[in-house]
């Protein structure tokens, strides 16, 4: 009775883990849905909002088309910046502090753009003209400050880029240096064995004898000699072979 209960126990508890197993699971990927869902939605407003700005700036004139220039430029701004950022902290990591001033900065960004997207709702046009200037210049120093991170990483990923590429280029030319030794090995090799004629000698004239009193005569100074040479015993070497080194004596 006792093993029959443990049994049924331990069923109940794989039936039970199997269940929790399953609801997390649902939880989870409905969890991951809603979030693509809210992306998906977030993106589309973002797409349509934008596109509503760029058609007032364009196509009205006055106030609103100011207020729509600078919210447009704002966020224009702060999106390309922030893509540059969050593309390039995963192969640099020293981004990440740019990355924590680039959220504090938008704080500030989509507080001011909340603030212009109130003052467009506003009817008095005369007190809307007043508070201009002063959104010009907080749109002014938000953007320029999202510019200046926007290219320092920039900059700092093309130097990144151009040193691995130089030092790339110095491998290269080391290995090409390397693959090119035939060269100069046969030019070796080549100038070291024209400096010798095979089967020459330097010896004088044939001393006289009975075959040189009764045959030819001796040969002049300076011809060839009347010997046929016998053939070069070394085997052919090839420019791009690697000569032997001499056997050093002691």
């Amino acid at each position: 009775m006792e093993a029959e209960a443990a049994i049924i126990t331990i069923m109940a508890l794989l039936l039970f883990s199997f269940f929790a197993l399953g609801v997390y699971a649902t939880v989870k990927a409905a969890k991951a849905a809603k979030r693509g869902v809210d992306r998906t939605i977030d993106q589309a407003r973002r797409t349509v909002e934008d596109t509503t700005l760029r058609a007032k700036s364009y196509g009205q004139a006055g106030t609103a088309g100011e207020l729509a220039r600078l919210r447009l430029s704002l966020r224009t701004s702060m999106r390309a910046t922030q893509e540059a950022l969050q593309a390039g902290v995963g192969e640099d990591a020293s981004l990440r502090e740019s990355l924590d001033l680039f959220r504090r900065l938008s704080a500030h960004g989509l507080e001011l753009d909340e603030d212009m997207k109130r003052i467009e709702r506003e009817p008095d046009r005369a007190w809307v003209a007043g508070q201009l200037p002063e959104l010009t210049a907080r749109t002014e120093r938000i953007t320029s400050s999202a510019d200046a991170l926007r290219r320092a990483a920039r900059e700092r990923a093309l130097r990144f880029a151009e040193d691995d590429l130089s030092s790339l280029s110095a491998q290269i030319d080391v290995e090409a240096g390397a693959l090119r030794h035939w060269t100069t090995t046969g030019t070796e090799s080549a100038s070291g064995m024209s400096g010798t004629v095979p089967g020459a000698s330097s010896g004088g004239p044939a001393q006289g004898g009975r075959g040189s009193a009764t045959g030819s005569s001796a040969p002049a100074a300076g011809s060839e000699p009347s010997a046929i040479t016998a053939p070069d015993p070394r085997p052919t070497s090839y420019p791009w072979e690697k000569s032997a080194r001499p056997e050093t004596t002691t």
